[in-house]
């Protein structure tokens, strides 16, 4: 007699949404509050990690805040009047960013915990089939009519390739993984990167730790942030003028447009701005050893410019100590540099960005004929608007390829996406369209367009940067104003697609 051991096990349930997002960071929360504007409510949101803010809820180090002045960097439909300070800090945008998804109800379409492990187009059905996975058993499968990739640049840790990092017998952690239990009271700390989060790290740290080692590739252009709280009647003004907030947002907004004819248009001129760079470095680094070392030797821009008033003077302090040197290797308690020295160390904190020009969800997503984004792309990124990628239907990047900036905020860009976005679907609907897929011709002439003019901008004068890829081309930046971009977003443009019909 078989043995019996009971029933087969129910295969997990497969839902269907007319929409899934990927991201529940600004760009995502953006997006499902456009398309509840416009009545699609069938929309869910896909987040791996177990709580909504994107990368303002994983970077949590010591100092951390924005560099876009505080009240551009809020959503068009919050204005925030509660800023405290002109760039506010990390706790107070997270903070934001929880009230205006309780003001719109988003918890209940996001899926904590929950992160996109696949997703396939299926052209015999028309719609994206995504496996998920939670951090602790397979959350299964579901599909979607459009998929919409919100992740961000940001969202994956970049690691350096450097020997003998697995070997080290202290204490490693990449700055958004910020490793708060771990006490650097009297530690000797090596820090690996000078770039956006250091700058912010690093003076905060440096009063605990018994001796910092600060490893420079290359000196950041460093200007003053003009922060300061702000005064109780200009708080007092924002909560009861809603006028008063949006022409302060608006003089902002315009001023730092002007930045575009610096760093685009006429990038000579960015040797004005640097004379003010230089003499901020000359006041607050006095020791002329340690001032060369810091003065950089490329155009203020290629690099991203980083704003600190307290940086600079830290590293000037008895206990810490600049290294130019390239590391060779790091030994079990120490960093060996070319130079044959040995720096000893007990912590390592990498300061080394993010993997913002190898997109992590590239090589999850695939196309009908399984090849991934990544494998299309073939090693540089391109999308139609940063937004559309060939060979991709009903698939929507924010914060694609070619719409970062060095000069203003990202808000800005990705609510111009999620309008361009939210238009795609209505056309889509009054048309009776199944699918919607970007020609190549048109990601050609967009891509060929951005390169045109990036090559005449201070971004690719010569550095290197996390703005290239590994091929050298400029993937990150939009090369022009902002404004520009809203007017060709404003509207869906079906003539640079081909249009599927619904059977």
């Amino acid at each position: 007699m078989a043995c019996v051991d009971g029933p087969p096990a129910a295969t997990p349930e497969v839902r269907h949404h007319r929409v899934v997002i990927v991201g529940a960071g600004v760009g995502g929360m953006a997006l499902a509050i456009r398309l509840q504007q416009e009545g699609v409510e069938d929309v869910v949101i896909l987040e791996k990690e177990d709580d909504l803010g994107g990368t303002w809820y994983v970077n949590t180090y010591p100092g951390c805040q924005c560099d876009v002045p505080s009240l551009l960097y809020s959503l068009s439909s919050d204005p925030n009047a509660e800023w405290t300070r002109t760039f506010a800090p990390q706790p107070e945008i997270e903070e934001y960013l929880r009230s205006v998804a309780d003001r719109h109800d988003l918890k209940r379409l996001i899926r904590f915990s929950t992160a996109m492990t696949g997703a396939r187009w299926d052209d015999d059905q028309k719609r994206w089939s995504v496996t998920t996975a939670t951090a602790t058993a397979e959350a299964g499968r579901l599909t979607a009519d459009v998929l919409i990739l919100a992740t961000g640049p940001l969202s994956e840790p970049s690691l350096p390739a450097i020997e003998g990092l697995d070997t080290f017998e202290g204490t490693v952690f990449h700055s958004a993984r910020w490793k708060h239990d771990h006490d650097l009271t009297d530690e000797r700390v090596a820090v690996i990167g000078t770039g956006a989060s250091a700058v912010q790290f690093v003076p905060r740290i440096q009063p605990e730790v018994g001796k910092m080692t600060v490893f420079q590739r290359t000196p950041p252009w460093v200007v003053p942030r003009p922060d300061r709280p702000f005064k109780p009647w200009e708080r007092w003004l924002f909560r009861r003028s809603a006028l008063a907030s949006r022409i302060s947002r608006a003089r902002i907004y315009w001023s730092r447009e002007l930045m575009v004819l610096m760093f685009a248009k006429y990038p000579a001129l960015t040797k004005y701005a640097a004379a003010p760079a230089l003499r901020h470095l000359e006041e607050q680094v006095p020791d002329p050893d340690l001032r060369e070392k810091l003065t950089p030797d490329y155009s203020l821009g290629c690099k991203r410019v980083l704003l600190s008033n307290d940086y600079l003077p830290a590293l000037g302090q008895p206990n810490v100590e600049v290294v130019t040197e390239k590391i060779h290797r790091v030994l079990p308690h120490a960093i060996l540099t070319a130079d044959g020295r040995e720096h000893p160390v007990d912590t390592i904190i990498l300061g080394t960005g993010f993997t913002a020009t190898d997109l992590p969800a590239a090589r999850m997503v695939r196309a009908a004929d399984g090849r991934t984004m990544r494998e299309h792309w073939g090693g540089s990124a391109t999308a139609y608007l940063g937004t559309t990628v060939a060979n991709f239907p009903n698939l929507f990047l924010i914060v694609g390829p070619n719409t970062g900036l060095g000069h203003s905020s990202m808000i800005f860009m990705m609510e111009s996406q999620a309008n361009y976005v939210v238009d795609a679907l209505k056309t889509m609907t009054t048309l009776n369209l199944a699918a919607v897929t970007v020609t190549e011709r048109s990601v050609e002439e967009f891509n060929d367009e951005m390169q045109a003019k990036l090559a005449r901008s201070v971004w690719n004068s010569g550095c290197s940067s996390w703005y290239l890829d590994a091929s050298g081309r400029n993937t990150s930046l939009w090369p022009d104003f902002t404004w520009r971009y809203r007017q060709r977003t404003r509207r869906f443009d079906p003539d640079r697609y081909v249009l599927t019909r619904s059977s």
